[in-house]
C-alpha cells in the first residue's frame, strides 16, 4: 500500500494556519521505499510580505529564496500545488494521508485553500481521503513506554508545564538515540523524519492507534504517572 506523508510550516496564527510550505512524500509502505518526495512553497501566502511577518520560523525566508533560486523547492500558486498533490494521490493510488499531528497540517491545507480563493473551493485532498496520525501512532506506542519516558526524563524532553514532550524531535531523537538532534523547521525535511517515526512504530510489532487525537500525547504523561506512582 502507497500512502503520502505530508507537513506544512504556517504564518497567520496556530488557530488560523496558513501554509506556505507544503511537503511531501509517498512511500510504498511493503517494500518501505519512498517513491516520490515534492517541496512547494506557496506564492500567495510567502509573497504576501505583511503575513509573513507572522510565520514562526519568519527568519528561514532567506533560505527560501535561495533554495527556491536552486530548484531545491518550486515556487507556484495554491491551485496548482493542489492539483498535482491531487495527480500524484491518483497516480499513485493514494488512500491514506499521515502527518505528525495530521488534525493541524489537514486544517491547515484546507484554511490555504479557502483563504486563497475566497471559499469558492472548500477541500484540499480528494473526496474520500483517510487521513492517519503519525504523533498518535507514537504516543500510543514506541513513546508509551518505560524506555522512552526514562530517555525524555534523563535528557530534560519535559514541557514548561512539566509533561512529557512527545513532539516528532523528541521522538525522532529518541528511535535514533541521537540527543543533538534539531528538527529542521521545512516541509519536506520534517516529512524525512516523520517517514522514519513511521517506520519505527510499524517495525516494532506494537499495537498502536493511528486516528486524530490533538491530546494523544496525555496517554504517555498518564504512563508516566502510574510508573512514578508504582
Amino acid at each position: 500500500m502507497n500512502v503520502m506523508i505530508i507537513d506544512t510550516e504556517t504564518a497567520n496564527s496556530i488557530e488560523q494556519p496558513l501554509p506556505y510550505d507544503i511537503g511531501y512524500a509517498i512511500i510504498d509502505t511493503e517494500k518501505d521505499k519512498i517513491l516520490l518526495e515534492k517541496s512547494f512553497v506557496v506564492a500567495e501566502i510567502f509573497l504576501d510580505k505583511e503575513l509573513m511577518t507572522s510565520a514562526y520560523y519568519a527568519e528561514k525566508i532567506p533560505q527560501y529564496w535561495d533554495e527556491i533560486a536552486s530548484g531545491q523547492r518550486t515556487l507556484k500558486g495554491i491551485y496548482n500545488i493542489r492539483k498535482e498533490v491531487q495527480k500524484d494521490v491518483k497516480e499513485y493510488n493514494i488512500k491514506k494521508v499521515g502527518a505528525y499531528n495530521m488534525g493541524f497540517d489537514k486544517r491547515a491545507t484546507v484554511n490555504d485553500i479557502r483563504f486563497i480563493s475566497g471559499s469558492f473551493v472548500r477541500w484540499f485532498f480528494p473526496f474520500g481521503t483517510e487521513f492517519f496520525c503519525i504523533w498518535n501512532m507514537a504516543c500510543s506506542s514506541i513513546l508509551n513506554t518505560k524506555e522512552y519516558i526514562d530517555f525524555a526524563v534523563k535528557n530534560n524532553y519535559i514541557s514548561p508545564k512539566g509533561n512529557i514532550n512527545t513532539n516528532a524531535e523528541k521522538a525522532y531523537a529518541f528511535i535514533k538515540n541521537d540527543t543533538e538532534f534539531k528538527e529542521e523547521h521545512t516541509g519536506l525535511e520534517d516529512v524525512k523524519i516523520e517517514i522514519e517515526i513511521y517506520r519505527a512504530v510499524l517495525r516494532s510489532g506494537m499495537d498502536f492507534d493511528e486516528s486524530i487525537k490533538p491530546w494523544c500525547w496525555r496517554s504517555v504523561q498518564n504512563l508516566r504517572k502510574e510508573l512514578n506512582e508504582a
